[in-house]
């Protein structure tokens, strides 16, 4: 990792160490860029965002005939950490792997892409197991710990757990994040806890960091509340993506029911992405790929 890389990971470390940050999620350079461009201080990668931009689908229950389907670890860490001056979040999904060798495999490649941060989740995509036996979660997080120790660069390793979307309980969410900080995540990730009562216990009972992630259904809680709970990091997913692909598809229906054009009025003008887009002049050339 670079100096700059490192002084941008060590700027991301501190933002977990106290308050609340909204962390928000891109899929590629360009929706990175507009993210950076907002003012935000370090953005995530969403995993659906990045398999629907190849038109895959998300990492989900599957069978083994449609296994193929899921998008490799090299196109899901990507080069967005070379084109954008803040921090950058992998989301690594399980690792790409259920041994604990491929987790901490995985995460040296994260690292070397120039992340500042990434989170391995529980969640196997197979029916029969939801989720990766306890002690084999905790020590798929412990082999990803000993590989970012191993490098002495500065690294958010979150664990997250699928309990709740698996329809688990609660308890057992918080038996497992508290077992993923203990083998040496620097936060936990609950996705699923939406309200307030699940959140508030959520932050009470687990010994450290909590991320919750919200814009999967336009909740009604706010930056704001969630930092009165304790919330130390909000992502959302690929709530902006949907988003997007929610107007894709309602231009797509205008021009092929009704060969109109009006989708066209809320465009951003060509003049104003190009400077969006627009290279950094030479003396500050856009930091270079590591890998």
């Amino acid at each position: 990792m670079d100096t700059q890389r490192r002084e941008l990971a060590a700027r991301f470390v501190e933002l977990h160490r106290e308050g609340c940050f909204l962390l928000p999620n891109a899929w590629d350079a360009g929706s990175a860029r507009v993210l950076e461009s907002a003012g935000f201080p370090a953005v995530a990668t969403t995993s659906a965002g990045v398999a629907f931009s190849l038109g895959r689908p998300d990492h989900d229950y599957v069978d083994p005939s449609s296994a193929g389907d899921r998008v490799g670890r090299t196109a899901m860490i990507g080069r967005i950490a070379a084109e954008v001056r803040i921090p950058v979040s992998a989301d690594l999904e399980d690792g790409f792997g259920e041994a604990p060798e491929t987790v901490a495999e995985t995460i040296s490649m994260t690292l070397t892409a120039g992340a500042a941060g990434g989170n391995v989740e529980d969640f196997t995509g197979d029916r029969s197991r939801p989720l990766y036996d306890p002690e084999l979660s905790a020590d798929r997080i412990r082999a990803a710990r000993e590989a970012v120790d191993t490098t002495g660069e500065p690294f958010v390793l979150v664990g997250r757990t699928d309990v709740l979307l698996t329809g688990g309980k609660l308890d057992a969410a918080v038996q497992r994040a508290n077992a993923y900080l203990a083998a040496g995540a620097d936060c936990a990730f609950v996705p699923g806890a939406a309200d307030a009562e699940t959140i508030g216990t959520l932050v009470r009972e687990i010994d450290g960091p909590l991320n919750v992630v919200m814009g999967l259904t336009g909740n009604a809680l706010s930056l704001a509340d969630l930092r009165d709970l304790g919330v130390r990091r909000v992502t959302v997913g690929g709530s902006i993506a949907r988003a997007m692909y929610a107007q894709l598809l309602g231009a797509a229906k205008e021009l092929a029911d009704r060969g109109t054009f009006s989708y066209a009025e809320h465009q951003i003008t060509q003049t104003d992405l190009n400077e969006l887009f627009r290279r950094r002049p030479e003396s500050d050339p856009p930091l270079p790929a590591t890998g």
